[in-house]
């Protein structure tokens, strides 16, 4: 599975052309932020070449209750195409108003930080920010819009949450592969999704730091360039044809707590579910070093503090583990059975084990 069309370059945003070919009544779904930074221009961009454009400001969560607010707007106002642009939330949001709606979804990411742009499924939180649910679509974006120059201008450390959940590609493929499981495409992983998972992990792993610098002053370089396609087409790829485990789990696990935790990123909670992962599957040393050093020349979350979570008893531990372990959660993907209390354990293993090295 895959969208129709992905485009990535330098200024997409500053030529109306390919959203032109969408349709002709567009609603811009964004918030007050994506509105001031690159909104009101692509508006403006967009009225100039005679599309009327519905701007409906996003609320910030993707909630079936926003999916439906959005929704019976563009119902009224007879729009013809979703415009989702901003990070991962209002992309996600976007499609559940275009699957309701009927029309087609241009997804145009203003963060390289999150693989939701490619693919057919949305994660869905409660209004206050739990994970509640995965919905799936019967099909994927019709153009995933990337402009490289408005990505650049975003804060490096949003590039490094993107890297730290575009890593989970791999490692969470993998399981899924080993276990005969099932893909969050509902079959099982293919030879291309295992090619793509693979270049994505190759990608970051060798372009990453460059890529950092690069963003740090704001510049399209061609690591860059590389790390913004790992991150949102390679990762979405790799993750949608190739399937989920443990990583994405932990990180589910985490919306069950309250707290500091939630000051970290999507990406942030991903990386130390994927550290976890291979805590789980008791994976070799020079992998699971490998991973650490990566993490931390990116300022990604390896012990339990940096994930505000120092003063985590067993009991928040097991809460995590209980939420990650419920019905139908991906983690029943991994090859073998995993309790709350495994991952309570391996949560735990995995900080001590990162601060041994400190010391």
């Amino acid at each position: 599975m895959s969208p129709a069309k992905y485009v990535q370059g330098k200024g997409l945003l500053e030529d109306a052309s390919h959203i032109q070919a969408m349709g002709k009544k567009p609603l811009l779904l964004c918030d007050d932020i994506v509105w001031n930074i690159v909104g009101a221009k692509l508006k403006a961009t967009l009225e100039a070449a005679d599309l009327e454009v519905l701007r409906v400001p996003f609320n910030g969560e993707a909630s079936e209750e926003e999916i439906s607010r959005v929704s019976k707007i563009g119902r009224q106002e007879e729009v013809d195409v979703v415009l989702a642009l901003g990070g991962g939330k209002a992309i996600d949001a976007g499609k559940g108003i275009s699957d309701v709606l009927g029309i087609p979804i241009v997804v145009i990411p203003t963060i390289a930080s999150t693989d939701a742009p490619t693919s057919a499924l949305s994660v869905i939180y409660s209004p206050e920010g739990s994970f509640e649910k995965y919905l799936f679509y019967q099909k994927n974006p019709d153009l995933v819009l990337v402009d490289t120059r408005v990505i650049a201008q975003a804060p490096s450390h949003l590039l490094a949450s993107g890297i730290g959940d575009a890593l989970a590609t791999w490692v969470e493929l993998r399981a899924v592969t080993e276990a005969y499981g099932t893909t969050m495409a509902g079959g099982v992983p293919s030879l291309a999704a295992l090619a793509i998972a693979k270049k994505c992990e190759e990608t970051l792993f060798e372009y990453g730091l460059q890529a950092m610098a690069a963003n740090e002053v704001k510049v399209v370089t061609p690591a860059f360039d590389a790390v913004v396609e790992a991150n949102t087409l390679l990762s979405g790829l790799g993750f949608e044809s190739g399937g989920l485990a443990a990583a994405h789990a932990i990180h589910n696990g985490f919306t069950a707590l309250e707290g500091p935790v939630h000051e970290k990123s999507h990406g942030e909670k991903v990386a130390y579910g994927t550290l976890t992962q291979l805590f789980l599957e008791n994976r070799p040393k020079e992998e699971i070093d490998r991973y650490i050093a990566f993490y931390q020349a990116l300022n990604l979350p390896t012990t339990l503090a940096e994930l505000n979570l120092e003063d985590a008893d067993e009991e928040t531990l097991l809460k995590i583990g209980r939420q990650a372990t419920i019905e139908g959660e991906t983690i029943h993907q991994m090859a073998f059975e995993v309790t709350a209390q495994d991952i309570a354990d391996a949560l735990r293993a995995a900080d001590a084990y990162v601060r041994s090295l400190e010391e």
